[in-house]
């Protein structure tokens, strides 16, 4: 079995896809110069919520209609987990070989706000920041997916 047909392996799988999900779009918006509107980033928790509404409803369907919340929850965090690492390390090499985008989030990063980051901001410093506000934003999402997927009850077995 391959890691795309393997159901044990349904959160690499489905990590992996939203990870190009997030980086297709993020090319297609560089591409038509819309890379430096902040709140355009906001899509990336509904590209990354698809991605975990589908890993969890792909579980049941290969698991005999089966979804414990424990096991749910670890699916969903680590598909989101996986997601939003590949995006980092995808933010970080873009931003190696092109800084102008770094340059450009350090002007215009703070607006005015005596809590910034600027200066101290790095390749290195925004593809973890990358990675870990994703990485939370699949927790926050599984958490709330959970609630509107079906799971078992708790003295079912799986």
């Amino acid at each position: 079995m391959s890691l795309f047909t393997n159901p044990n392996r349904i959160h690499e799988n489905y990590g992996l896809k939203t990870g190009a999900a997030l980086i297709i779009y993020f090319v297609i918006m560089n591409l038509i110069g819309l890379s430096y509107i902040v709140e355009l980033r906001l899509f990336n928790v509904v590209i990354q919520a698809a991605g975990i509404y589908f890993a969890l409803k792909k579980f049941k369907q290969t698991h005999h209609d089966h979804l414990n919340y424990f096991r749910a929850l670890a699916t969903g965090v680590a598909a989101g987990a996986i997601s939003s690492i590949l995006l980092g390390v995808f933010m970080f090499i873009y931003m190696k070989l092109d800084p102008t985008l770094l340059e450009s989030i350090v002007a215009n990063e703070g607006n005015g706000s005596f809590l910034t980051m600027g200066h101290y901001l790095n390749p290195y410093m925004s593809g973890f920041i990358v990675a870990f506000e994703g990485a939370f934003s699949g927790l926050l999402v599984t958490f709330v997916l959970i609630n509107y997927v079906e799971t078992d009850e708790a003295d079912e077995a799986a």
